[in-house]
């Protein structure tokens, strides 16, 4: 037998496996944190990509907006902000800085959220605001994108002489990998915005797809919306399973995000076989706080499941579904294949809120048997959304064999966001 280990909540679920039904446990083969994660930063901040450093873009400017992430992303914020803070006093002493909190169509963070990401300095002496997509007085229109849908943002991050944004770089569930540009879409964008971009016919796109940029239409109006917001510089880091630095990239918003892309690429794709049960996780805290953000966790096991197998998620789902549309959507629907295709139909224009991610969700469940392993959320309420439920891996374990027979193939991906799987 094998005993595996996957993380939930802020520790670790574990099952053990027989010999002859595992495949194999794959992870990525990221590196141990850098040994002074502070002088990683500085690094890439001194070494800049395409790009003239960040305080001498700093130089002579009046004002600087820095977008950070919200409470849902495990940004090293603590580390980040204050060295981009110190290089742009350093080439401006007395700019003017607002600290931009890129909810995107999240709820809005909370000044515990706020003190747990940044330090109780930052927040008491800075001047933080956080987005709101729904605020029309926040936000202003600049143009439109090539899909077509309007591009309206944050009137902040485009009256401000300087454009920074922090972020981290994770492979993403359809816009490829998370970071650089998408700090602007959707970070700081309206509501409407966020929905045109996020439309039904980009999200069925097979090229919007985990670790994939080329062709795909969601990233195409990523680029152009933080092109038009003229967003000057980035420092964006690659963290490990322990949310802790391994490599940082700064610079251009393009030429650094891609840089960053690419050396995750070479570390985090795995190539799994065709398995009938694929034991997986959302990462953990802060990323498995809810359903809603779980579904990322799923993907990667419905790449390497076969049709009519069985995914096993281990995530805490503590805060609950984590969307009233996502969960509705999803518990009315008499089947997923039914919400499926009544999904396919939304023209552009009519995009829901959350309705990618329960298109999503729907698309997994349709080929697929979901059970969420957690003891934090209310197993009612997953029933509802088409979920089965257990509350211990073994336990979720010996059901799927139940369903798909004791000889099945078991694949192990501990970490369902941090690889890019795909089948051999």
């Amino acid at each position: 037998m094998k005993k595996v280990k996957v993380p939930y909540g802020r520790g670790m679920l574990c099952a053990e496996v027989a010999d002859s039904n595992l495949v194999g446990v794959f992870e990525s083969a990221l590196p141990e944190a850098a040994p002074d994660e502070r002088a990683e930063v500085e690094r890439a901040l001194d070494n800049p990509i395409g790009s003239p450093r960040l305080e001498d873009l700093a130089r002579g400017r009046r004002s600087a907006v820095v977008i950070a992430s919200d409470h849902t992303r495990p940004v090293p914020s603590r580390i980040l902000m204050p060295c981009i803070l110190e290089r742009l006093r350093k080439g401006s002493p007395g700019i003017r800085i607002t600290i931009l909190i890129a909810t995107g169509f999240h709820r809005k963070t909370t000044r515990e959220e706020l003190i747990a990401k940044f330090g109780e300095k930052i927040v008491e002496q800075e001047t933080i605001v956080v987005h709101d997509s729904a605020d029309a007085s926040m936000l202003t229109r600049l143009g439109t994108l090539p899909s077509g849908g309007e591009l309206i943002v944050n009137k902040l991050a485009v009256e401000t002489e300087l454009l920074v944004a922090e972020g981290f770089i994770e492979p993403h569930f359809f816009a490829g990998f998370s970071g650089g540009r998408k700090s602007i879409l959707p970070g700081i964008a309206s509501r409407e915005t966020v929905l045109a971009n996020h439309c039904s016919e980009f999200i069925q796109s097979p090229f919007a797809r985990t670790g994939n940029l080329d062709g795909n239409p969601i990233h195409r109006d990523m680029l152009y919306a933080a092109e038009q917001a003229k967003l000057a510089f980035i420092v964006n880091v690659v963290i490990n399973p322990e949310k802790r630095i391994v490599r940082a990239f700064a610079g251009d918003s393009v030429r650094a995000h891609a840089a960053g892309c690419e050396f995750l690429r070479t570390l985090c794709e795995v190539r799994v076989p065709e398995s009938d049960i694929v034991i997986t996780s959302n990462g953990g805290y802060p990323l498995d706080q809810n359903v809603y953000q779980a579904v990322k966790g799923m993907t990667a096991g419905e790449a390497v499941c076969r049709k009519g197998g069985v995914i096993l998620l281990a995530a805490s789902c503590s805060d609950g579904h984590g969307g009233e549309s996502f969960y509705r959507h999803l518990a009315e629907a008499a089947t997923p294949g039914e919400l499926l295709e009544k999904t396919a139909t939304v023209p552009r224009s009519r995009t829901e809120p959350d309705q990618w991610e329960y298109q999503i969700l729907a698309r997994i469940l349709n080929e697929h048997t979901v059970f969420v392993v957690t003891t934090d959320c209310d197993h009612s309420m997953l029933r509802k959304m088409h979920l089965r439920t257990a509350s211990s891996l073994d336990e979720a374990l010996k059901q799927a064999y139940a369903l798909v027979g004791a000889d099945a193939r078991v694949a192990v991906i501990p970490d369902g966001v941090s690889v890019i799987a795909k089948k051999l």
